[in-house]
């Protein structure tokens, strides 16, 4: 048994049932070992869980790096960036379910830690809207709250998208990051206002 394999096995039943409602026997007998067995290889609950939270955040600043790194227009990095994004967190949804619903089960020692790792992903969001404004594709008076409430909408995609719906992650990416560049208005409406 690894330690890998443990983590991915937590991941899949903080999904299922939530940090809270998961005991370390609950993990134990997901990997067939004894829960004495369990804590040769991790000592704690809250352990398990910052280490998936870093694991998740990591891989999504990976992933949202590397999908940015050519493109031309801020425009164009911020549908990149989205594209990326959803396509992560449908591939991993057990992982990112436990980042995006389960950090605040952090005790105050851990949590601290994460919300750093946790801003500079925000600041990857910002830094692609600030950069629109600067070429003046985009008009925004916070990039702050713009970024939080792009992913905001984004985040949320991990408690109702299912692979075997009607629409791919990146079909909802199309559609997400219309929504958020286009606006609900019709040039028709901005015209008449």
């Amino acid at each position: 048994m690894t330690r890998i394999e443990i983590l991915e096995a937590s991941a899949q039943i903080f999904s299922q049932k939530g940090y809270h409602g998961t005991s370390m026997q609950d993990i134990a007998d997901a990997v067939n070992l004894q829960k004495a067995s369990l804590y040769h290889h991790v000592s704690s609950k809250q352990e398990i869980l910052f280490e998936l939270l870093n694991r998740g955040l990591h891989l999504l600043i990976d992933v949202v790096d590397k999908a940015i790194i050519n493109s031309s227009s801020p425009a164009e990095n911020l549908r990149i960036a989205i594209k990326a994004y959803l396509k992560s967190l449908a591939e991993h949804q057990d992982l990112t379910s436990v980042l995006l619903l389960e950090y605040r089960s952090l005790e105050p020692k851990y949590l601290k830690r994460h919300i750093d790792e946790r801003d500079k992903f925000e600041q990857i969001w910002r830094d692609l809207i600030i950069a629109g404004i600067q070429d003046g594709s985009f008009a925004c008076e916070d990039p702050s709250m713009a970024a939080r409430a792009l992913l905001g909408v984004m985040n949320w995609m991990v408690t109702w998208f299912r692979s075997d719906g009607t629409m791919s992650a990146e079909e909802i990416a199309d559609q997400i990051t219309d929504l958020y560049l286009l606006g609900l208005t019709t040039r028709r409406t901005l015209n008449e206002n």
